[in-house]
Protein backbone atom coordinates (compact mmCIF):
# COMPACT_ATOMS: atom_id res chain seq x y z
CA UNK A 1 0.00 0.00 0.00
CA UNK A 2 1.24 3.48 -0.86
CA UNK A 3 0.05 6.50 1.10
CA UNK A 4 1.15 10.00 0.21
CA UNK A 5 1.61 12.91 2.63
CA UNK A 6 -0.05 16.01 1.19
CA UNK A 7 -0.25 19.47 2.73
CA UNK A 8 -2.54 21.19 0.21
CA UNK A 9 -5.26 20.39 -2.32
CA UNK A 10 -2.95 20.84 -5.33
CA UNK A 11 -0.59 18.16 -4.01
CA UNK A 12 -3.53 15.94 -3.05
CA UNK A 13 -4.82 16.04 -6.65
CA UNK A 14 -1.34 15.32 -7.97
CA UNK A 15 -0.87 12.34 -5.65
CA UNK A 16 -4.38 11.03 -6.37
CA UNK A 17 -3.66 11.13 -10.10
CA UNK A 18 -0.71 8.77 -9.59
CA UNK A 19 -3.03 6.14 -8.15
CA UNK A 20 -1.86 6.08 -4.52
CA UNK A 21 -3.88 3.91 -2.15
CA UNK A 22 -4.50 6.74 0.27
CA UNK A 23 -3.78 10.34 1.13
CA UNK A 24 -2.40 11.55 4.45
CA UNK A 25 -3.81 15.05 4.88
CA UNK A 26 -1.15 16.92 6.87
CA UNK A 27 -3.20 19.75 8.33
CA UNK A 28 -2.43 22.93 10.24
CA UNK A 29 -0.71 22.23 13.53
CA UNK A 30 1.13 19.08 12.46
CA UNK A 31 4.62 18.62 13.84
CA UNK A 32 7.54 19.18 11.50
CA UNK A 33 6.62 20.11 7.95
CA UNK A 34 2.92 20.72 8.40
CA UNK A 35 0.31 22.31 6.25
CA UNK A 36 -1.84 25.34 6.87
CA UNK A 37 -5.30 24.05 6.00
CA UNK A 38 -7.94 23.43 8.65
CA UNK A 39 -8.85 19.70 8.75
CA UNK A 40 -12.58 20.35 8.21
CA UNK A 41 -11.88 22.25 4.99
CA UNK A 42 -9.13 19.89 3.84
CA UNK A 43 -11.21 16.70 4.18
CA UNK A 44 -14.20 18.31 2.47
CA UNK A 45 -12.07 19.55 -0.44
CA UNK A 46 -10.32 16.21 -0.96
CA UNK A 47 -13.57 14.21 -0.78
CA UNK A 48 -14.79 16.22 -3.79
CA UNK A 49 -12.37 14.30 -6.03
CA UNK A 50 -10.99 11.37 -4.04
CA UNK A 51 -12.84 8.28 -2.78
CA UNK A 52 -10.01 6.12 -1.45
CA UNK A 53 -8.47 6.05 2.03
CA UNK A 54 -8.07 9.39 3.80
CA UNK A 55 -5.81 9.65 6.83
CA UNK A 56 -5.93 12.81 8.90
CA UNK A 57 -2.73 14.17 10.48
CA UNK A 58 -1.98 17.28 12.48
CA UNK A 59 -2.65 18.23 16.10
CA UNK A 60 -4.20 14.86 16.93
CA UNK A 61 -3.15 13.57 20.35
CA UNK A 62 -6.22 12.14 22.12
CA UNK A 63 -8.77 9.43 21.50
CA UNK A 64 -11.45 12.11 21.20
CA UNK A 65 -9.38 13.61 18.37
CA UNK A 66 -9.52 10.23 16.60
CA UNK A 67 -13.32 10.12 17.02
CA UNK A 68 -13.58 13.65 15.63
CA UNK A 69 -11.38 12.73 12.66
CA UNK A 70 -13.65 9.81 11.83
CA UNK A 71 -16.74 11.99 12.24
CA UNK A 72 -15.25 14.48 9.76
CA UNK A 73 -14.85 11.67 7.23
CA UNK A 74 -11.30 10.42 7.74
CA UNK A 75 -10.75 6.68 7.59
CA UNK A 76 -7.80 6.84 9.98
CA UNK A 77 -6.01 9.27 12.28
CA UNK A 78 -2.23 9.69 12.16
CA UNK A 79 -0.29 10.73 15.26
CA UNK A 80 3.38 11.57 15.47
CA UNK A 81 4.02 13.94 18.35
CA UNK A 82 1.92 11.82 20.76
CA UNK A 83 4.36 8.93 20.37
CA UNK A 84 7.57 10.95 20.74
CA UNK A 85 7.35 10.43 24.52
CA UNK A 86 6.72 6.69 24.36
CA UNK A 87 9.20 4.72 26.47
CA UNK A 88 10.06 2.66 23.38
CA UNK A 89 10.76 5.74 21.26
CA UNK A 90 14.41 6.50 20.50
CA UNK A 91 13.66 10.20 21.00
CA UNK A 92 16.33 11.70 23.31
CA UNK A 93 15.20 12.09 26.93
CA UNK A 94 15.60 15.90 26.79
CA UNK A 95 13.31 16.01 23.74
CA UNK A 96 10.70 13.81 25.46
CA UNK A 97 10.71 16.06 28.52
CA UNK A 98 10.46 19.18 26.36
CA UNK A 99 7.35 17.76 24.66
CA UNK A 100 5.81 16.99 28.07
CA UNK A 101 6.65 20.46 29.40
CA UNK A 102 5.38 22.29 26.30
CA UNK A 103 2.01 23.68 25.32
CA UNK A 104 0.57 25.04 22.10
CA UNK A 105 2.21 28.40 22.88
CA UNK A 106 5.62 26.72 22.65
CA UNK A 107 5.21 25.85 18.96
CA UNK A 108 6.55 28.10 16.20
CA UNK A 109 5.66 27.70 12.52
CA UNK A 110 8.61 28.91 10.46
CA UNK A 111 10.36 28.28 7.15
CA UNK A 112 13.66 29.64 8.47
CA UNK A 113 15.47 26.30 8.69
CA UNK A 114 14.71 24.52 5.44
CA UNK A 115 12.72 26.95 3.32
CA UNK A 116 9.63 24.81 3.96
CA UNK A 117 7.42 25.81 6.90
CA UNK A 118 7.65 23.53 9.93
CA UNK A 119 6.29 23.51 13.47
CA UNK A 120 9.19 23.59 15.93
CA UNK A 121 9.53 23.64 19.70
CA UNK A 122 10.51 27.15 20.76
CA UNK A 123 12.40 25.84 23.84
CA UNK A 124 14.68 23.84 21.52
CA UNK A 125 15.51 27.01 19.60
CA UNK A 126 16.25 28.90 22.80
CA UNK A 127 18.40 25.99 24.02
CA UNK A 128 20.54 26.43 20.90
CA UNK A 129 20.89 30.18 21.44
CA UNK A 130 18.39 31.18 18.75
CA UNK A 131 15.96 33.99 19.48
CA UNK A 132 12.65 32.92 17.86
CA UNK A 133 11.69 36.58 17.39
CA UNK A 134 14.73 37.11 15.17
CA UNK A 135 13.76 34.47 12.59
CA UNK A 136 12.86 35.61 9.11
CA UNK A 137 11.00 33.46 6.57
CA UNK A 138 13.09 31.57 4.04
CA UNK A 139 16.33 32.76 5.59
CA UNK A 140 18.91 30.11 6.41
CA UNK A 141 19.90 30.25 10.05
CA UNK A 142 23.60 30.24 10.80
CA UNK A 143 24.24 27.42 13.25
CA UNK A 144 28.03 27.63 12.93
CA UNK A 145 28.39 29.05 16.45
CA UNK A 146 27.04 25.77 17.82
CA UNK A 147 29.45 22.90 18.34
CA UNK A 148 28.25 19.84 16.39
CA UNK A 149 24.69 21.21 16.16
CA UNK A 150 22.36 20.08 13.41
CA UNK A 151 19.05 21.68 12.56
CA UNK A 152 16.95 18.50 12.73
CA UNK A 153 18.91 16.76 15.47
CA UNK A 154 19.13 19.66 17.94
CA UNK A 155 16.17 21.81 16.89
CA UNK A 156 13.11 19.72 17.53
CA UNK A 157 9.71 19.64 15.94
CA UNK A 158 6.35 18.89 17.52
CA UNK A 159 2.71 19.41 16.69
CA UNK A 160 0.26 21.71 18.39
CA UNK A 161 -1.24 18.74 20.23
CA UNK A 162 1.61 18.85 22.77
CA UNK A 163 -0.69 20.49 25.33
CA UNK A 164 -2.41 17.17 26.12
CA UNK A 165 0.84 15.18 26.40
CA UNK A 166 1.73 15.27 30.08
CA UNK A 167 3.79 12.17 30.89
CA UNK A 168 5.96 9.40 29.53
CA UNK A 169 4.15 6.15 28.92
CA UNK A 170 4.75 2.87 27.16
CA UNK A 171 3.23 2.49 23.72
CA UNK A 172 0.69 0.08 25.19
CA UNK A 173 -0.31 2.63 27.83
CA UNK A 174 -0.71 5.31 25.17
CA UNK A 175 -2.83 3.06 22.97
CA UNK A 176 -4.97 1.94 25.92
CA UNK A 177 -5.50 5.60 26.90
CA UNK A 178 -6.39 6.53 23.30
CA UNK A 179 -8.92 3.70 23.16
CA UNK A 180 -10.57 4.79 26.43
CA UNK A 181 -10.65 8.42 25.28
CA UNK A 182 -12.06 7.37 21.88
CA UNK A 183 -14.87 5.39 23.50
CA UNK A 184 -15.65 8.28 25.87
CA UNK A 185 -15.68 10.70 22.94
CA UNK A 186 -18.12 8.55 20.98
CA UNK A 187 -20.37 8.24 24.05
CA UNK A 188 -20.38 12.05 24.47
CA UNK A 189 -21.35 12.44 20.84
CA UNK A 190 -24.22 9.96 21.13
CA UNK A 191 -25.35 11.46 24.46
CA UNK A 192 -25.43 14.97 22.97
CA UNK A 193 -27.64 13.94 20.05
Amino acid sequence: MVYSDVANVKHAKKAAATGVDGLILVCAGAGGHGGTINPFAFIAAVKEFYDKTIILAGTLSTGADIAAAKLMGADYAYMGTRFLVAEESNTPDDYKQMVIDSSVEDILYTSSFSGVPANLLIPSLVKQGIDPKSLKPKEDIDLSHLVNAKAWRDIWSAGQGVTTITKRQTTKEIVDQLLTEYEEGVKRLVRNN
